[in-house]
């Protein structure tokens, strides 16, 4: 009981100077973007650093805790993790505009060199990133939800429990099912595979799903990325063709999947696990069922089978 109290306290505490830390954020997040001159934003840019770490070691001593069978209620400790969370990603739009330093002569030099095209891909490219830190963030926060319902579990949960994890697993399927279109489109982006536009056209249904996902009487538009030419076919060669060039330069425009989050990969599609060796043996494996195939053809009926037939065949196996 004694122990119980002294974990609660160590909470409580914790919880405060979340409070206190995400009040000072915020102050210093105002003088950021109010100061009049760039020695004045750079050092309100280091405190705000320094105050960003502080959150973040608040916010790894909370992950503990409710990672912890101890603490049967988590709501508190779910609420104040996602709030230091949101901070985070305030404090990654900064970090990124302050490694253009807009304000500097280079970056000055550098916008009005910059094509109107470009910029707006450059813009794009960023919101896409953006959107899908908000969405590994509310990942982070399902999977939190379930672990926390998982860790008081002796046989089997009770119907209310088992309806809200079963919510739970569909919101989190739904969120990476997003969060794979909007990688693909970042690489088809990189690579010139999609016009801006097409991308435009879905940004207003993608930020609804971000901001109103888990509202009780929200309804998805499930056909967001319907008409994005070629978004399917990249997901499922992961070959993303680029716009500007034909067929037969497909394959030497085809990228490697960029990094979209610091520490992480976009994820990819099962074509895409294969690895290069695999792929090899695969198609020596091909070539040897292709000789078979064609010999019995031959007898049969005079005519053979090509490889692009026996390659389209085996894959229709997956």
């Amino acid at each position: 009981m004694a122990a119980t109290r002294k974990l609660q306290g160590e909470i409580d505490r914790c919880l405060k100077k979340v409070t206190e830390g995400v009040e000072t954020f915020e102050d210093i997040w105002q003088k950021v973007h109010n100061a009049t001159n760039s020695n004045q934003k750079e050092k309100y840019e280091a405190d705000l650093k320094k105050e960003i770490k502080k959150l973040q070691r608040l916010r790894d001593q909370i992950k503990s805790w409710i990672a912890s069978g101890e603490i049967k209620d988590k709501s508190a400790l779910l609420e104040n993790r996602r709030l230091i969370e949101t901070q985070m990603e305030r404090f990654k739009v900064v970090e990124r505009e302050t490694k253009t330093k807009a304000y500097s002569k280079e970056g000055l030099g550098a916008a009005q060199k910059m094509d109107p095209a470009q910029r707006e891909k450059e813009e794009i490219s960023t919101w896409l990133t953006s959107s899908i830190t908000s969405l590994q963030i509310q990942i982070d926060q399902f999977e939190c939800e379930i672990e926390s319902l998982l860790a008081g579990k002796k046989k089997k949960l009770d119907k209310d429990k088992q309806d809200k994890m079963d919510e739970l697993k569909g919101k989190l399927e739904r969120h990476k099912f997003h969060v794979t279109k909007l990688e693909t489109l970042l690489r088809m982006l990189d690579n010139d595979g999609v016009e801006v536009e097409q991308i435009k056209k879905i940004k207003e249904d993608v930020e609804y799903y971000i901001d109103s996902s888990q509202e009780p009487d929200f309804e998805e538009n499930e056909y967001i990325y319907d008409d994005i030419i070629g978004l399917d076919d990249v997901e499922i060669s992961g070959i993303p063709v680029s716009t500007g060039t034909d067929s037969n330069n497909s394959n030497e425009t085809a990228g490697s999947p960029s990094s979209l989050i610091s520490g992480t990969s976009p994820a990819q599609s099962p074509v895409l696990n294969y690895s290069a060796s695999t792929l090899h043996n695969h198609s020596s494996d091909l070539s040897a069922d292709n000789n078979n195939l064609n010999e019995k053809r031959s007898k049969s009926e005079g005519t053979k089978i090509t490889l692009l037939e026996a390659t389209a065949a085996e894959w229709d196996l997956f």
